[in-house]
């Protein structure tokens, strides 16, 4: 059963930075795609990036691309969002999840949702 575990979220200013993470207690996260995606107050949850299971393609919203940045570590079955020049628009729960496939195959397919940080972002 698949366990994930979100942390790294906070109170940052506009303009600063977090840098999320999310282990997970999965003998198969190194052969998956991993995703973040968001959920703020009163919206429907939206991605924000995805990562195939070698780290070699990353794929991200349009609303974050190069802003943000999502990694993985394999060896410690942890991905990581990296978060540069925050913006108020981008407060709200992040949470990592799994579509259980090798690659990114569309924002829909992922399951398996961790609980979630809170990311506030000050004006």
């Amino acid at each position: 059963q698949v366990q994930l575990v979100e942390s790294g979220g906070g109170l940052v200013q506009a303009g600063g930075s977090l840098n999320l993470s999310c282990e997970a207690s999965w003998r198969a996260f190194s052969n998956v795609a991993m995703g973040w995606f968001r959920q703020a107050p009163g919206m429907e949850r939206e991605f924000v990036a995805a990562i195939k299971w070698s780290g070699s393609s990353t794929y991200y919203a349009d609303s974050v691309k190069g802003r943000f940045t999502i990694s993985r570590d394999n060896a410690k079955n942890t991905v990581y969002l990296l978060m540069n020049n925050l913006k108020p628009e981008d407060t709200a729960v992040y949470y990592c999840a799994t579509n259980g496939r090798g690659d990114h195959w569309g924002a829909s397919e992922y399951h398996s949702w961790g609980q979630g940080t809170q990311v506030t972002v000050s004006s």
